[in-house]
């Protein structure tokens, strides 16, 4: 029983945060055993690979256990935000009943991104996790390099900074059309009030198999601590569609009390055909 409890609190900023690259991951304590190249010219996509309608579900599992599921939605928004137009971002998680009674998960996290840089403007945090209340409200302000919040007032920040929600559409849409293996990705996510740089390493291009079928991906490796929740720094894989989408479709890592995985369930209104493999049919003469 303790050792499901400690794996649903594991599971918690997953089930939403970065859906499948893992919230858990961050921390500042990190400490790269190669000092990375300059992150100043990381290169976004020309095309977007998300549009307004766009809908990608998530399915949890510890070991053989289905835990939870999540949904990420780009919805419909006719304001700006600061003049700025906005992509508006809904991200749902929630825990399966087999969890329900003695760990219970429903949050919602909204992030409002400016349509040229991706950059947040607005984000919304509503978090009930076994009876545990967060709410976050936070107004970022990337001309000037700051965030406004409620409670901590205003807090500088970097000026490349997104939110736990708007990290997960920003890797999707740096260019790793050209990436090489070893190649190290950062994201500045700013959450609970302070900044946590995230590092995701490139591993190349395999086909991957899921319950949707089999998926030519990107392979991603988050940097993470050893020791901490995982058994070593890289015993989380993270599989990407290796299309203009640049959908998400696997996360499974091992963890100190067994293993955790997240599996896309399903997507629509997508940017471009997804780089599914068709299975030959066999040819009897």
């Amino acid at each position: 029983m303790n050792k499901i409890i400690t794996v649903m609190k594991t599971l918690k900023k997953p089930l939403i945060g970065l859906a499948v690259l893992a919230l858990f991951a961050f921390d500042k304590r990190i400490v790269l055993e190669e000092k990375p190249e300059s992150f100043e010219h990381q290169k976004l996509s020309k095309v977007k690979p998300f549009k307004e309608g766009e809908k990608i579900s998530y399915r949890a599992h510890y070991g053989w256990l289905d835990a939870g599921t999540a949904d990420l939605t780009i919805v419909k928004q006719d304001t700006a935000i600061d003049g700025n137009p906005v992509f508006h971002a809904v991200g749902e998680g929630k825990t399966l009943n087999v969890f329900e009674w003695f760990y219970k998960v429903r949050d919602v996290y909204e992030t409002y991104m400016d349509e040229s840089t991706l950059a947040p403007r607005k984000f919304k945090r509503r978090v009930n996790e076994g009876g545990y209340i967060i709410n976050r409200d936070y107004h970022f302000v990337p001309e000037k390099g700051e965030v406004n919040t409620a409670s901590k007032g205003t807090i500088k920040t970097p000026s490349d900074v997104q939110d736990m929600l708007s990290s997960f559409y920003y890797l999707r849409a740096l260019d790793f059309s050209n990436a090489k293996k070893g190649q190290i990705f950062r994201i500045n996510a700013f959450m609970d009030y302070e900044m946590w740089p995230f590092y995701v390493k490139y591993k190349g291009i395999e086909e991957v198999k899921v319950s949707m079928g089999t998926f030519r991906c990107h392979k991603f490796v988050p940097v993470v601590q050893e020791g901490r929740v995982f058994k070593s720094e890289e015993d989380m894989n993270v599989w990407v569609t290796a299309d203009a989408n640049k959908i998400p479709i696997l996360l499974q890592s091992k963890i100190l009390v067994g293993s955790v995985k997240m599996e896309i369930s399903g997507y629509s209104n997508l940017v471009a055909p997804i780089a599914k493999v068709e299975k030959k049919k066999s040819s009897w003469f």
